[in-house]
């Protein structure tokens, strides 16, 4: 995702494995994490069309909650480091852009 942050088939299968290995556990959405995913998703969901709904942003949110889940101190840790990377405002702003998408 990092390599080709254009290339729109490359970030979209980057987000469904991210999605799917860090809903396995937690080691799994740490390793995610330290591979810089968040940092990756964020700025997709950042760089996303405001003016469209899409699996873009569906996949960014899903992503972000799946890598950010735990209640460890490393899932607390991963929660932070998406606020720190912009996540709070980059979904509060898709969301707030998409009132009638339920």
């Amino acid at each position: 995702m990092q390599a080709h942050p254009q290339v729109a088939e490359v970030q979209q299968q980057g987000r469904i494995i991210v999605i799917n290995m860090c809903a396995a556990s937690d080691a799994h959405s740490q390793r995610v994490a330290d591979a810089g995913a968040i940092e990756a998703i964020v700025a997709a969901l950042q760089a996303a069309d405001p003016e469209e709904w899409d699996e873009v942003e569906q996949d960014c949110c899903q992503a972000l909650a799946n890598v950010c889940s735990g209640t460890c101190a490393a899932g607390l840790a991963r929660k932070q480091r998406a606020a720190d990377a912009g996540a709070i405002e980059a979904i509060v702003a898709a969301v707030q852009a998409h009132p009638q998408v339920a």
